[in-house]
């Protein structure tokens, strides 16, 4: 069965004091607000609406527990960088996240979801600053790269790994998409070793990239495409 399937809602908390006492691995996922951190979450648990989707970014406010049916938790995090919202939330907000990432000893890994046509942000590199020193694994998910041709986001995936190349294993990057739902096999197969439950993940071009590179003007689309 597929690692997300059937996650089940634990908790919501506001700020660090409510973090529930540690009941398994914990596995967060982060992202920039508009980023499709939400719809990622529901494309690999195949829900549609397991975490909130807004129409408005930054309205998730809460960190967000799901049980999965391995026993680890998944930990939706607030999205980051709305403009809109009113600096004493996005200082909360940063708080909040902040504290979970450096200080949450049950945290085994951190799925980074970027836009893939907007890597690496400010914001992004933050996140990472925060995370990095932990040395527990990192994941970047470069979301919505079915907006981009075949070649333009061989590119960006390229340019991502080679950008977070100096923080060595630790970080593994792949291209995904919500819409295809492309890229949940790869991103289990990573998540699920790091919870033991298969064979480490060795980061290799995903299957969009590999198409990309061995026909780089697209002559050869997949059909509907």
């Amino acid at each position: 069965m597929p690692l997300f399937r059937n996650a089940q809602f634990e908790i919501s908390i506001a700020k660090p004091s409510g973090l529930p006492p540690p009941s398994g691995a914990e596995i967060a996922f982060a992202g920039r607000s508009n980023a499709g951190k939400s719809s990622a979450i529901n494309t690999l648990a195949g829900h549609v609406r397991l975490a909130f989707v807004s129409k408005t970014p930054g309205r998730t406010q809460l960190i967000n527990f799901f049980r999965l049916n391995s026993g680890a938790l998944m930990v939706d995090l607030p999205g980051y960088g709305y403009a809109a919202v009113p600096e004493k939330v996005r200082r909360q907000w940063q708080g909040l996240i902040e504290n979970y990432l450096k200080k949450r000893e049950s945290l085994i890994g951190l799925v980074l979801i970027m836009d893939s046509r907007h890597p690496l942000t400010p914001l992004d590199r933050q996140m990472i600053d925060w995370f990095a020193p932990s040395g527990r694994p990192m994941h970047v998910l470069l979301t919505k790269s079915d907006k981009l041709s075949r070649g333009a986001a061989a590119g960006v995936l390229q340019d991502v790994r080679r950008q977070l190349a100096p923080l060595g294993p630790q970080v593994t990057v792949q291209l995904f998409s919500s819409l295809k739902k492309s890229g949940v096999e790869e991103a289990e197969r990573v998540i699920a070793g790091w919870l033991g439950l298969g064979e480490p993940a060795i980061e290799a071009p995903s299957a969009d990239a590999e198409l990309a590179v061995t026909d780089p003007e697209n002559k050869n689309p997949r059909p509907g495409e």
